[in-house]
């Protein structure tokens, strides 16, 4: 069931042939409607760190982005923090920017970070509400012009107010794969946690300048098979890197609104070396 809503929502966009499959695999379409909520993201899920959480303080923003655009995001930082922190570019899955990567930023910011969960679908006027119609234009986007933008959010994040300048980018399932790519496209990005994110071509290994980090789901087929030729890249160009496979965990095991999916135990793991690891190498 895992793997038929991951063909859905990352290849296919598929809704009624999901749908008919699912409805094939369990036997009747009543026990697939009763499923999907539970393979699905969950708006109804509550937040780890509350948008009133008094640690905190966030906002919506906006900045110039390529072409004389407007980029939105949301920022959050540490209240009343002293001295200049890090920065945290925080880039969503193949849904946009949503509540649940809001409450990523602020899961950030209550570690001390200042973090930016931009809106890479601001080209497009905006993530919408309807998730299929998010990864339609998900798809739809322009690959250079989505790295231009990504660069821009790292750009505004160097100069922000109360950031020290070195920035790191955390991205997760379609994030993830263009955290790698920003890593490629920009010697200003200082470190990369990719989860569950598509490799570059080990050809653009070489402009890779940032330190890596690398979280893999162990029964994340499709991502995986992508992992021993970037792998040999990576060390054969002596890029920074470390790669983490949690084993029996599904891709998008850091996603907490997804029932079936979650995995409390790799999540937590993941989280802590991901703020080690950013903590390390931005402070």
């Amino acid at each position: 069931m895992i793997r038929l809503y991951d063909e859905y929502t990352h290849l296919t966009l598929d809704r009624r042939g999901f749908l008919d499959k699912l409805t094939r695999l369990v036997g009747s379409s009543a026990a697939a409607a009763a499923i999907v909520p539970m393979l699905s993201a969950s708006k109804a899920q509550a937040a780890i760190i509350a948008a009133d959480d008094a640690r905190i303080s966030a906002e919506k923003v906006g900045f110039p982005g390529p072409g004389g655009i407007t980029i939105s995001g949301y920022l959050a930082r540490p209240a009343n923090a002293g001295g200049k922190l890090p920065a945290v570019l925080v880039i969503h899955e193949n849904r946009g920017l949503n509540p649940h990567l809001e409450d990523v930023a602020r899961r950030f910011a209550a570690d001390g970070f200042i973090a930016l969960a931009v809106d890479l679908l601001s080209r497009s006027g905006g993530t919408p509400t309807d998730e299929d119609v998010a990864r339609q234009k998900i798809g739809e986007l322009d690959p250079a012009l989505t790295i231009a933008d990504a660069v821009a959010a790292l750009e505004y994040l160097k100069t922000a107010p109360g950031s020290n300048g070195r920035v790191g980018a955390v991205g997760f399932c379609w994030g993830g794969g263009l955290v790698n790519r920003l890593a490629v496209a920009t010697p200003d990005l200082v470190a990369g946690v990719a989860y569950y994110g598509m490799q570059v071509p080990a050809a653009d290994v070489p402009k890779i300048k940032a330190k890596l980090m690398l979280h893999y789901a162990g029964l994340d087929d499709r991502i995986n098979a992508g992992i021993p030729a970037y792998e040999a890249a990576l060390k054969s160009t002596g890029v920074d890197y470390q790669i983490f496979v949690y084993d029996g965990v599904n891709h998008a095991f850091n996603n907490d609104t997804s029932t079936a999916r979650y995995d409390a135990a790799a999540a937590k793991l993941a989280w802590s070396r991901t703020i080690d690891f950013l903590k390390q190498n931005l402070s």
